[in-house]
């Protein structure tokens, strides 16, 4: 086997320091329950929250029409559209597309007639301009 190849994670070390290479965590998402959020109309699965850093990645499914009220981005906030549209003020995506908001962007976000379902990649928590706390924040990320 190459040294490169498989092997066991207690086995590994890590290039950059020595010590133990920290395992990779597997998630079986399509298992996942759905999770109601605050919301209204959308549903999600965490995949990542690092409540030290903020950094989330969710899998989120909104009902038609469907919103995230007005938010600023405090960074780059990455979309990839799985299945229906994705919109707001600027443009919209749909299947297989993606749109990467910049740290400051501010914006309202929606799903189109039929739905949508996203994979969204946030390095910190948005700011509400309603006051409402962003999806992790309730979860121990991003206070």
């Amino acid at each position: 086997m190459p040294d490169d190849g498989p092997s066991k994670p207690f086995m590994r070390r890590r290039s950059t320091a020595d010590e133990p290479s920290p395992p990779s965590v597997f998630l079986d998402a399509p298992n996942m329950p759905w999770e109601t959020t605050k919301f209204p109309g959308i549903r999600m699965k965490m995949l990542l929250n690092d409540p030290a850093s903020g950094m989330c990645t969710k899998l989120m499914r909104l009902e038609p029409g469907a919103g995230v009220r007005l938010h600023e981005h405090t960074a780059v906030e990455q979309t990839w559209v799985i299945e229906g549209r994705f919109l707001d003020e600027e443009g919209e995506c749909g299947p297989g597309q993606f749109v990467w908001r910049p740290a400051g962007n501010t914006h309202v976000a929606w799903a189109g007639p039929e739905g949508a379902t996203i994979l969204g990649v946030f390095l910190k928590p948005n700011v509400f301009a309603d006051g409402r706390r962003f999806f992790s924040q309730d979860r121990g990320g991003g206070a």
